[in-house]
């Protein structure tokens, strides 16, 4: 029963990030017009990102009218279902308005407050990852095909390559910048993709040692910390908790520890 459900839910996800990843890929017009501003003027809310949510949310309450939602851009409802779909239907915003390649479309289910499936479309990759709780991370391409996800076999901290983002809140990323410039001497680089759904999934795939950022929604994070945690990744937040917007983890179980032992004596994750 759990698992048909759980299957459905996926399916569901799959076909709305699919088509909300087509919007965006294919309906972006070149006077990219602003429809409103979020925390700063350098963040900015496309009428394509309200366009995506307003898609997802339409599709999935055609098949379950019952569950409820959190939503970047507003969708909100408690549901009488047990499922809650997480949204952020345009994860990597100045990317896109840049024409810049690292966006994604980032849809999870949670039942229960537990998330159970997540979906994120990363379409000018061409790629899509997958995770149901329990069942494995999963990624297709059209250079690979379907794979099953597995994070990169251990590495010393020095040896890793990492991956962080920065606010758009000027005090907040000039600490960001702070912490990142201590990090450094530390490891083998760091990244900045400006995704953080690309990023969990990229810790999912092997391609990065870890991640780690401040700040980060719920909608931000469900559907890639799943599929990281399916693909054999730690996630966490500050020692002992889970991810959250203080804090965001995500490594292979050797990175793992000393990069979150690190990030808490630098306070990587204060205001």
């Amino acid at each position: 029963m759990i698992d048909s459900l759980h299957t459905e839910l996926l399916e569901l996800a799959q076909e709305a990030a699919r088509r909300a990843g087509e919007l965006l890929r294919d309906g972006r017009p070149a006077d990219l017009a602003v429809a409103a501003t979020k925390s700063s003027p350098i963040d900015v809310v496309t009428e394509m990102d309200i366009a995506a949510e307003k898609l997802i949310t339409g599709l999935i309450s055609e098949h379950r009218p019952d569950d409820g939602f959190l939503g970047e851009e507003g969708a909100s409802s408690e549901g009488s279902s047990g499922i809650r779909w997480v949204i952020d239907p345009l994860d990597g915003t100045v990317n896109y308005l840049y024409g810049l390649p690292t966006w994604a479309v980032s849809i999870a289910a949670e039942q229960d407050g537990e998330t159970v499936v997540g979906v994120v479309e990363v379409p000018m990759r061409g790629e899509t990852y997958h995770a149901v709780r329990g069942r494995g991370a999963w990624g297709t391409g059209a250079r690979e095909g379907e794979r099953a996800l597995s994070c990169r076999p251990a590495a010393s901290l020095e040896q890793a390559l990492v991956s962080t983002g920065f606010n758009y809140v000027t005090e907040v990323r000039a600490h960001q910048a702070d912490v990142a410039q201590r990090l450094i001497p530390l490891l083998r680089d760091i990244r900045r993709s400006g995704s953080a759904a690309v990023d969990l999934c990229d810790v999912a795939a092997g391609r990065l040692d870890g991640y780690y950022e401040r700040g980060l929604h719920p909608w931000d994070l469900a559907a890639g910390d799943l599929i990281a945690r399916e693909a054999g990744a730690l996630t966490g937040g500050r020692p002992g908790e889970r991810p959250a917007r203080d804090l965001t983890v995500a490594a292979t179980p050797g990175v793992f520890e000393p990069l979150q032992r690190l990030l808490e004596d630098f306070g990587a994750w204060h205001d």
